[in-house]
């Protein structure tokens, strides 16, 4: 997938377990994982927010895009 996820490197940090980010988000650790393990079809911005908000970042810290394969067209 082109866009990849650095929910780990924030986590690293700011020092923060995976269970403490869900809690004070607001998420289960198991849809967390989904989503830093880049596994996730979307993100509600709401949630993005949250992340934002609960580890003092902005969401390019969280999420940056990848370029796909020269042999691999981007599935839509």
């Amino acid at each position: 997938m082109p866009i990849a996820v650095d929910i780990d490197v924030m986590l690293a940090r700011r020092k923060m377990s995976v269970g403490e980010l869900a809690d004070r988000v607001g998420i289960t650790p198991a849809n967390l994982a989904v989503l830093k393990n880049g596994r996730a079809k979307a993100v509600r911005f709401a949630t993005l927010a949250a992340l934002c908000e609960v580890l003092d970042c902005q969401p390019g810290d969280l999420l940056r895009w990848e370029p796909e394969d020269q042999g691999h067209p981007v599935q839509r």
